[in-house]
């Protein structure tokens, strides 16, 4: 009976083979002797590497075939441009490969649509930082990383904010326990002054139910458009408090409004 049994892109995990430090070594110098045999088989010997590189991406809503995939080009690159003479572990040179590789594949394929063009100057701009980080042991200024592409610092702020992940609404940022705070509950709007909403679900009656505390906290967020982090600093409780407070006042008053 096989325990443990994962199966990706047709691959039994729990069967993958585990090479030996003495077996890589063996195998690189096979594959740069020109016997290419050895490069399946440092494939092959390293695909739990790229298993436990992929794990962490899973929230990303992506498929898990689909990220392997992916992962096991990253590791055929690190295989193909590793360098024994560096006496580095293939695993430190390889991960940062996979992982590069993983994350362009996750930008080109982001549903918000950005240009070529745009995700060019990202991609500059990321390299930059990194060589800038690692020469001044420092992260750069953005000033610093627009001089080095010789690109407006307008053009790379904008750019790196293209090729970011979209973030849900309904992804919870801070629980305590009780309710959890979701990324819209810190959210402001404008258009939440307009007075429309109110007279057509007859608002101002069912407001007129609740306590002091529960009308100023609505008040403050839905006329006034503040989030729950300013509303929570005015008044003096935390922010899982107005949450709740929020919550359980909009549900009485739903009952009197229906």
């Amino acid at each position: 009976m096989t325990r443990n049994k994962v199966e990706i892109c047709g691959v039994d995990t729990s069967k993958l083979p585990v090479l030996t430090n003495k077996e890589m070594r063996e195998f690189f110098v096979q594959l740069q002797s020109g016997d290419y045999s050895a490069r399946e088989k440092l494939v092959n010997g390293n695909l739990r590497l790229v298993l436990s590189v992929i794990q962490r991406f899973n929230n990303r809503g992506e498929y898990v075939d689909d990220l392997f995939q992916v992962g096991c080009i990253g590791l055929m690159k690190a295989i193909d441009n590793f360098d024994l003479g560096q006496n580095v572990k293939f695993s430190t040179y390889a991960v940062p490969m996979i992982i590069g590789e993983i994350r362009r594949y996750l930008r080109d394929n982001n549903p918000i649509r950005v240009s070529r063009s745009l995700r060019d100057i990202a991609y500059k701009a990321l390299q930059i930082r990194d060589s800038l980080t690692n020469k001044n042991s420092r992260e750069p200024t953005i000033y610093e990383i627009s001089e080095a592409l010789n690109v407006p610092k307008e053009d790379v702020v904008f750019a790196l904010d293209a090729i970011q992940d979209p973030v849900s609404l309904f992804e919870p940022i801070y629980q305590d326990g009780g309710d959890p705070i979701y990324v819209m509950d810190q959210i402001s709007d404008e258009r939440n002054k307009d007075i429309q909403w109110v007279e057509e679900i007859a608002l101002r009656e069912a407001m007129y139910r609740l306590n002091d505390r529960e009308k100023l906290i609505l008040s403050m967020r839905f006329f006034e458009g503040k989030t729950q982090m300013e509303v929570a600093e005015e008044i003096g409780i935390s922010q899982a408090q107005v949450s709740r407070l929020e919550k359980a006042a909009i549900a009485q008053m739903q009952k009197h409004v229906q």
